[in-house]
């Protein structure tokens, strides 16, 4: 009989990828997400019935626990990056994740494998590490045999940074960050996902890692190396700190009172999180003791930021035309 896996928040940027991993493994999978009709994406990863979407709100024990009834391991993937609203930071990061532990521990499920993050602290500065930190700590105190995975920025098609930036580079020839020297450890999001299959099948001890990439560079670095990618060339400037918090502030005013109109390009708590580098700490366990080998920037940005190149698809066919000979 094929055992089966409940992953909270599985149509998302790091669920799918877990999701689509364990299904190839045999794994009958459950999706567990607020909206399954926005999660149908899921359901070709395995053959017919393998990767069900199933209604979930990981603000409430019941749903929680339905989801989660008669299977052999889980996977929360549900993390926030929004600090407001009802599912703000505190009630999907710390919370959610408690609930999950604790009902994961009643419910007598063998496995958890919770994601974090890199600079999850209790005691953090940043409201969004802190909860992260008090998560962690939850779910420990419930599931001590957790395997808790602590990714620095994450990279892959469908991500949020690399994505982000490249489209700002269209509006100018300016393209401004906010802590251009803080340290990034960017990890590939299969990476992620092959840590994760460790941790559900039993292969990877209890406890933390922390997981980076091959590659430490600041945030200026990052964005050059995207800028060449992309084949653009802008010019990257730093937006000190004293003043990138007003301006968050006012930001996070303008999308308030527009109601989402104007887009929430940064956030106070994002200001306070960039005076930090997100890289993983000396002595912390990593993807050498689960026997990963990580992917490099460098080999997967061309596969999917092509699309912000000049000329799109067809800058390579130009690129070529120029080295015939007449």
């Amino acid at each position: 009989m094929s055992k089966i896996v409940t992953i909270y928040g599985g149509s998302g940027f790091v669920g799918r990828y877990i999701a689509r991993r364990l299904a190839k493994q045999g794994w009958r999978i459950r999706v567990a997400v607020r909206r399954p009709n926005e999660a149908m994406h899921v359901k070709p990863y395995g053959v017919v019935g393998q990767v069900e979407p199933i209604l979930c709100n990981i603000r409430d024990d019941a749903s929680v626990r339905a989801a989660m009834q008669g299977v052999d391991a889980v996977v929360n993937c549900v993390g926030t990056f929004d600090a407001r609203g009802k599912n703000n930071f505190d009630a999907v990061q710390h919370e959610g994740a408690e609930r999950v532990a604790r009902i994961a521990a009643e419910e007598g499920v063998a496995r958890l494998v919770q994601i974090s993050a890199i600079g999850a602290d209790t005691q953090a500065a940043s409201d969004y590490a802190r909860s992260k930190g008090l998560g962690e700590e939850a779910v420990l105190g419930h599931f001590p045999s957790a395997v808790i995975l602590r990714p620095s920025v994450i990279f892959g098609p469908e991500d949020g940074f690399f994505n982000r930036f490249a489209g700002m580079t269209r509006l100018g020839p300016v393209l401004p960050v906010v802590g251009a020297e803080t340290k990034f450890q960017p990890v590939y999001v299969d990476d992620v996902a092959k840590a994760a299959v460790e941790g559900v099948e039993g292969r990877a001890a209890p406890g933390i890692y922390e997981l980076g990439g091959p590659d430490v560079n600041s945030f200026r670095e990052l964005m050059q190396q995207m800028l060449g990618v992309i084949r653009r060339r802008r010019l990257v400037i730093n937006i000190p700190f004293v003043l990138a918090g007003p301006m968050a502030m006012l930001i996070e005013w303008a999308h308030m009172l527009s109601l989402g109109i104007v887009p929430r390009m940064i956030t106070r708590d994002q200001v306070t999180s960039l005076r930090e580098d997100n890289v993983v700490s000396e002595g912390a366990r990593g993807f050498a003791d689960l026997g990963i080998t990580p992917v490099s920037l460098e080999a997967v940005l061309p596969d999917y930021l092509w699309r912000f190149r000049p000329s799109g698809q067809y800058s390579a066919i130009k690129e070529s035309a120029k080295n015939l000979r007449t």
